[in-house]
């Protein structure tokens, strides 16, 4: 007799995201239209962007009218979580520590705007790619990128 099990296997979407700090090190976070957790700038690849910093000036200024600086980019790594607002699927970003020039407004897909200090969130509803992963890294090291 054979056993079969039933093996879930997550859709992978790829990103990438944005850290963005002001002045006083507080971090842009958004929250689209529609979902109920804040999360970091960012969005998926197109198949005309060349690397992964013209995919994020490109939804930056897509979505927040922001101008981002291509120099000083840093790559802070690779994180995966299960994904916000698509169940069923993993999130996996590509993260950089960015900086831009507002102003910062919600337009696109995009609702809605905050910063936060990453030591501080409260019971803000945040993605779990960035409440468990992204936030605490800038805890552990702190600064801006301003």
């Amino acid at each position: 007799m054979v056993v079969l099990a039933a093996v879930s296997v997550a859709k992978t979407i790829r990103i990438v995201a944005a850290v963005i700090r002001d002045g006083q090190g507080r971090v842009l976070l958004v929250r689209k239209r529609g979902a109920a957790v804040w999360q970091q700038p960012g969005g998926k690849r197109d198949a005309d962007d060349r690397d992964d910093l013209h995919t994020l000036a490109r939804e930056l200024h897509e979505e927040l009218g922001c101008v981002m600086q291509h120099e000083g980019a840093r790559w802070l790594g690779r994180f995966s979580a299960p994904a916000a607002n698509e169940p069923g699927h993993v999130v996996e970003a590509e993260v950089y520590e960015v900086t831009a020039n507002g102003p910062f407004v919600a337009q696109a897909e995009i609702e809605g705007v905050c910063w936060v200090v990453p030591a501080m969130l409260g019971d803000l509803p945040i993605a779990r790619l960035s409440r468990e992963f992204i936030l605490p890294l800038l805890v552990a090291s702190p600064g801006n990128g301003s």
